[in-house]
């Protein structure tokens, strides 16, 4: 399995590559060079296992066995939910009316971010220790990404992590889970701006790469491939929980609603569609609705600020996943994306292509501003509803 650049200029690498690479050197996004298409049977193979032996699979598929053998992968994984409160990991609950909510918040922060976390971080150790070899994390975070990095490799000697934490723009707990962990690997600062505003540093570090070599720098925000590789396994295992039936032809779709910041869901989501998992795609947003702009009217165009909500991990302008969803719904046009990529950086502002609006498996979207009380929850990437219907939420 070989990893491409969203833009087309870079090398391709192998996973190994992808994940100690964050950005690619052009700046664009890693993804696999082809996906593997996954027929009725495997869909019926998979239907009854659990969340961590999906996930096993569906690592095996992206990871080959010459990087890491098959059953130091399962470990891998097994070691990495070990510490979960729920004993499935994940838990679907079945609500009235047909709606489903998948519980992804049993990890250590309480945030859907933990499960592709310490994942993550177990593949990166396990390359770490066996080259010998150090380096150093650079995370940017709008609350839960910090605080479930943090606890994926806290204490770990082959990592150092440091935290760019907007001041004012998390929540208090998420601020407390970042600024209270006292290990000498781990390092959180106080930043100016929203998180959206520190990218723009964080990002201009990357393009650097002769400093990023010099400095063993990565990145685990969702840019990083192995995130959103995890977070497949979300959509799969929500879909097996809620198809009626997988005896019938074509397979039963299912509505799968996202509330999404950056994206890195919805990506995942989009991928394991093109997979042949026959799901619909809803992304939920608050005011902050670039998201939704784009997909109903083909704007792809940040407004004049970032509005503060309940959920601010969903307080999210530039949401950097949607670099992944372009390049999928384009056929993999590289130079198309980098046209259009490459536009938005220099303006700030980009009109998506009639034929690119135009394609049918584009993501729905709904502007929900109360999208945590309708949830249960105040916080953004935690919850991942699974609806029958369109998901109906005006207020």
């Amino acid at each position: 399995m070989w990893y491409v650049s969203t833009r087309g200029m870079a090398p391709r690498v192998d996973f190994e590559g992808a994940l100690f690479s964050g950005y690619a050197p052009d700046g664009g996004l890693f993804m696999p060079e082809e996906l593997p298409q996954l027929g009725i049977e495997t869909l019926h193979q998979w239907s009854a296992l659990s969340y961590p032996s999906l996930v096993k699979e569906l690592c095996t598929l992206f990871i080959g066995p010459e990087l890491i053998p098959k059953e130091v992968l399962n470990d891998l994984i097994d070691r990495a939910f070990s510490r979960f409160r729920h004993r499935e990991v994940v838990h679907l609950s079945r609500l009235r009316n047909g709606l489903n909510v998948l519980e992804l918040w049993h990890g250590a922060t309480y945030a859907f971010k933990d499960l592709s976390l310490c994942c993550t971080a177990q593949f990166l150790q396990y390359f770490l220790e066996k080259k010998e070899k150090h380096i150093t994390v650079v995370v940017g975070t709008s609350g839960d990404t910090g605080s479930a990095a943090i606890e994926s490799v806290q204490g770990a000697k082959n990592i150092d992590i440091i935290v760019l934490l907007p001041k004012g723009h998390c929540t208090k707990i998420q601020e407390l889970q970042m600024t209270t962990v006292l290990r000498e690997n781990v390092h959180v600062f106080g930043v100016e701006g929203n998180s959206d505003e520190l990218d723009e540093p964080i990002k201009a570090v990357f393009a650097d790469v002769a400093f990023v070599k010099k400095h063993n720098l990565m990145s685990l925000n969702s840019i990083n491939w192995a995130r959103v590789l995890v977070q497949m396994a979300h959509h799969f295992f929500a879909y097996f929980r809620c198809a009626p039936s997988l005896d019938t032809y074509p397979l039963p779709p299912v509505e799968v609603v996202v509330p999404t910041g950056a994206a890195g869901n919805l990506a995942a989501g989009c991928i394991a569609q093109k997979m042949g998992l026959p799901i619909r795609l809803v992304a939920a947003v608050n005011h902050n609705d670039i998201i939704h702009r784009t997909v109903q009217q083909g704007d792809f165009s940040l407004s004049a600020s970032v509005e503060l909500t309940l959920a601010s991990a969903m307080d999210i302008q530039v949401p950097y996943n949607m670099e992944r969803i372009f390049w999928l719904l384009s056929g993999s046009d590289s130079q198309g994306t980098r046209t259009l990529m490459e536009q938005f950086e220099r303006t700030q502002s980009m009109s998506l292509p009639k034929e690119l609006h135009s394609k049918g498996n584009i993501p729905s979207t709904a502007r929900c501003d109360a999208i945590g009380p309708l949830l249960g929850t105040n916080s953004p990437g935690i919850c991942h509803g699974v609806y029958p219907s369109l998901l109906a939420c005006d207020n």
